[in-house]
């Protein structure tokens, strides 16, 4: 699973990334920090930023949730975007 995100060929859900940080002993924003200058990020960016912060701060049971509701809409994008290319193949 860890080779085929390294790779690109699949991306994480937000349960696999706080599995990752886990392991790691860092917080799950810090996987996404850098020291690099951010003057290229834009205002969505720093908001979902912000809010992955704010999730840390949540208990358990709410990450839960929050994670099993993201995993929802992230598959069901995936289904209708795996329908769309079959459909698009039939044509």
């Amino acid at each position: 699973m860890y080779s085929r995100i390294e790779t690109g060929k699949t991306e994480p859900s937000l349960s696999t990334l706080e599995k990752i940080s886990k392991a790691l002993g860092v917080k799950l924003s810090e996987l996404f920090e850098t020291d690099d200058n951010l003057t290229d990020v834009n205002s969505y960016d720093a908001s979902l930023m912000e809010k992955i912060k704010l999730i840390e701060a949540l208990n358990e049971e709410e990450k839960k949730t929050i994670f099993n509701i993201l995993d929802a809409f992230i598959g069901k994008k995936k289904l209708k975007d795996a329908l769309s290319n079959v459909l698009h193949d039939v044509k």
